[in-house]
């Protein structure tokens, strides 16, 4: 209204305002607007602090913004948001609850679509103000760009971290003087059994594994190691005759991702041991082998 009536009393023609509507968050059940006062994350600094990109954040808000976003971006990944056209008929009239599980969600495919360099630049930019032990981790960047490199520049590339802050949990693994001196617990899930667990570990360091091998070779073996273990070659052939069989290779594989990083879940497990190299991974199989 005051810029109105300036221009009103100056008699110039105003021109035309518009606004998103106010962004909401649930508190107790109600909602409300977000408060500048109240709510962290209606700071810069908070999302500075947290390590989401500025880009992320961008992202989300056209998110709110403009409801044809979402499918514009889906639909042209590689462009950047400045090529996109912001509709005043495609606001919402209502305000949008902050969703940071969305803007999480966000910021994983956003960091996904990052060079190797750029994701070390930036870990390493969020870890000089907020987390010196990342420092320290990132002075080998030749090693922390292989890390960072893995699943990187694929079709469907990794997306394990949403936020700068994410970074030493998902790549701490990969350290061996994190890995190696830290008591690891190991969910190998299916194989449970500690002689068949061990044997899987010696047959593969000492029949199967070679560096040399290109990824479907690699794969191959495990195969052939879960043929010589009892175990079925092929998923298939496991749900085609479960009772024929202990486990499947599937299963084989996740004794050997788990005895290497101690998870069930990581990126891709043969870039993972290209970067690791035989000898850390001998190390680490005498590590689970000897785990309780």
């Amino acid at each position: 209204p005051l810029h109105l009536q300036l221009f009103h009393e100056l008699g110039f023609r105003a021109p035309k305002y518009a606004h998103i509507a106010p962004i909401m968050k649930n508190d107790n059940g109600n909602k409300r607007k977000l408060s500048k006062r109240k709510d962290p994350e209606a700071a810069v600094s908070y999302y500075d602090e947290m390590g989401i990109p500025k880009e992320a954040v961008n992202e989300y808000l056209l998110n709110i913004a403009n409801s044809n976003f979402e499918n514009w971006r889906r639909a042209n990944k590689d462009k950047s948001i400045d090529e996109f056209e912001l509709q005043l008929n495609k606001m919402s009239v209502s305000g949008a609850l902050f969703d940071m599980i969305k803007l999480l969600d966000v910021g994983k495919t956003v960091i996904s679509t990052f060079s190797a360099e750029k994701v070390y630049d930036e870990s390493l930019k969020w870890a000089n103000k907020h987390d010196k032990e990342l420092v320290e981790m990132l002075q080998d960047k030749e090693y922390a760009l292989k890390i960072f490199g893995i699943e990187r520049g694929n079709k469907k590339p990794r997306k394990d971290i949403s936020k700068w802050s994410e970074v030493k949990e998902n790549i701490e693994y990969m350290y061996d003087d994190k890995f190696l001196n830290k008591k690891q617990d190991y969910p190998y899930q299916v194989i449970n059994n500690k002689s068949d667990i061990n044997k899987i570990l010696d047959l593969y360091i000492e029949k199967y594994y070679n560096e040399n091998d290109d990824k479907q070779t690699w794969f191959d073996k495990i195969k052939e190691l879960a043929g010589e273990m009892g175990y079925a070659k092929e998923v298939k052939e496991y749900k085609a005759n479960p009772d024929n069989y202990k486990a499947h290779v599937g299963d084989v594989s996740t004794v050997l991702r788990v005895a290497l990083t101690s998870r069930t879940n990581t990126p891709d497990m043969y870039e993972i041991m290209q970067v690791l190299g035989k000898e850390s991974i001998e190390k680490r199989f005498e590590k689970a082998k000897k785990s309780e």
